[in-house]
């Protein structure tokens, strides 16, 4: 199609989760709900962290950040979806859309270099305990949750800038509840070669690196608890990676298999539930996989209740 007589989308239609009244009245309460619970649960972890100074440690400095993260990756999805629920209003500006792609994919990625960085530190604690509070200093830490943010945020704009010199000039249903990389490259009627390129190798290199790391990581780990001689001293040190793995496990099992595969075999209607599990339902458990068995963390949150009485 000539150039010229291309009409320019100036905004897109989000399909969301389902289009039957009934279905949206039982989602916008599930979903508000547990967006709540995200909030409160995650700002609770950071207030109890930040009040207790026993926890003023690497690792739950890195948890803060975390739940930060947590947070805000909601935010960015979850109000919006709630308010196209509750008018039924399911157009989004094309400059608001690339603004949300550009902060989903910035947290996203966070996410995964933040679960790397407390990989590394438990690493530390366990295998180097001697030489923890020098290599775990105060400098490297910042240094860690610094790039985590850093490198996310150029990776997210590397992305945003190459999708907004795409021209958009046929249909604008996105069959999706957020404008994710993906539903966004199908729509667009420019050659997106190097932005599937970018997704997929770049996208790949920034959720496998970190997992790949962790999974190295814990190897090392598994082998030095291995050798610890009791069974009560194995299970004590490996324990306090039990929080984590499970974390890891949630957050890299749905986002492997959404982004991981050839745009070509990419369907948004297979993968909704699966983006729901990592976009909403994951932070929300985040704050509770980590404190409930924690025995610093339900101390530092007695604390913090006693507090606020």
């Amino acid at each position: 199609m000539p150039r010229e007589n291309q009409s320019h989308v100036t905004e897109f239609l989000l399909l969301g989760l389902t289009t039957d009244p009934k279905q949206q009245l039982w989602l916008f309460a599930s979903f508000l709900v547990m967006y709540l619970v995200n909030i409160v649960g995650n700002s609770v972890i950071i207030a109890a962290i930040w009040q207790d100074a026993h926890l003023h440690t690497p690792m739950y400095f890195l948890l803060s950040n975390l739940s930060l993260v947590d947070i805000c990756f909601s935010t960015v999805i979850v109000p919006q979806m709630l308010l196209n629920m509750m008018t039924q209003r399911k157009t989004v500006l094309f400059t608001l859309c690339l603004t949300q792609m550009y902060f989903f994919v910035a947290f996203g990625i966070t996410d995964s270099f933040l679960l790397a960085a407390m990989a590394f530190d438990r690493y530390v604690a366990i295998c180097n305990p001697l030489r923890y509070t020098t290599i775990m200093s105060t400098r490297c830490y910042l240094l860690l949750v610094t790039a985590s943010w850093v490198v996310s945020h150029l990776h997210s704009l590397i992305h945003t800038i190459l999708m907004g010199h795409l021209s958009f000039c046929g249909p604008n249903v996105i069959h999706h509840f957020f404008c994710d990389v993906q539903p966004l490259l199908t729509l667009s009627c420019s050659d997106t070669s190097v932005n599937e390129l970018l997704a997929f190798m770049e996208g790949s290199f920034v959720i496998m690196s970190p997992f790949i790391f962790i999974v190295i990581s814990y190897v090392y780990i598994t082998c030095a608890v291995l050798r610890v001689p009791s069974g009560g001293g194995r299970y004590k040190v490996f324990s306090t990676c039990g929080s984590h793995l499970t974390v890891v496990a949630l957050f890299y099992g749905t986002i492997i298999s959404v982004y991981i595969r050839p745009s070509s075999t990419y369907s948004v209607t297979k993968n909704r539930v699966v983006t729901v599990i990592y976009t909403v339902v994951t932070p929300m458990l985040n704050p509770f996989i980590y404190s409930l068995r924690n025995k610093d963390m339900k101390h530092a949150l007695r604390k913090l209740a006693r507090r606020t009485e």
